[in-house]
């Protein structure tokens, strides 16, 4: 009677140390995935971005994605003087790339082209010198687009340099892109003094990727 007590007592303990295993295991995958979610957030490198209808320089961070590491999404602030305005303005940027190959250059891959790159973002201009709606000092209809809000397209190109891990960087990315906004789309075709060449600018930026 006694040892069918102690293997009663003994299957209890296997049973409940077994569960209590599989538990903790559940609850380390589950601290894992969703550690895992959180380094997802993290932004993957930084930028610097001279121009390119976002003002006259821009700074931001930006994460990588995809199998090839061939998307991207920027978030960017920049800073417009005034130029001929009364006053300068901040700027926002919403930016996705699309890097869809690269080219090694020698064989220590030191040297990285990216030969093609694609990008659509939109730009937010904050100021009361720019509007959403056109301002009742101007007669209905006066402008049909909203002069703080800008929908771009810019193609272009980049070389990466890799070095050895340094401080908080592995690869400097030197780039440049010649894009065109919806505005100067809409004045092309409704303006027969521009050229094509007219509403495309051209702009150019530094990308700091993290380890």
């Amino acid at each position: 009677m006694k040892w069918f007590i102690f293997k009663c007592i003994g299957c209890g303990c296997l049973v409940f140390m077994t569960v209590f295993a599989d538990a903790q295991t559940r609850h380390e995958r589950l601290q894992e995935k969703y550690q895992s979610n959180w380094a997802k957030l993290v932004p993957r490198y930084n930028k610097v971005q001279f121009a390119g209808e976002m003002g006259l320089f821009s700074l931001g961070c930006g994460w990588d994605y995809g199998k090839k590491r061939q998307w991207e999404t920027d978030i960017l602030f920049g800073y417009l003087p005034k130029f001929g305005g009364k006053e300068w303005h901040i700027t926002f940027t919403l930016k996705e790339n699309y890097i869809p190959w690269r080219v090694n250059l020698n064989e220590r891959k030191k040297w990285v082209l990216e030969p093609f790159t694609a990008s659509l973002y939109i730009n937010k201009i904050f100021g009361n010198e720019f509007w959403t709606k056109e301002p009742d000092k101007y007669p209905e209809k006066y402008y049909n687009v909203a002069t703080n809000l800008r929908f771009n397209i810019a193609f272009g190109q980049r070389i990466r340099f890799n070095w050895d891990p340094r401080g908080l960087s592995d690869h400097i990315t030197f780039f440049y892109e010649v894009g065109t906004n919806d505005l100067y789309i809409i004045s092309y075709f409704t303006n027969k003094y521009l050229s094509i060449t007219d509403i495309f600018s051209l702009s150019l930026g530094l990308k700091f990727q993290f380890l």
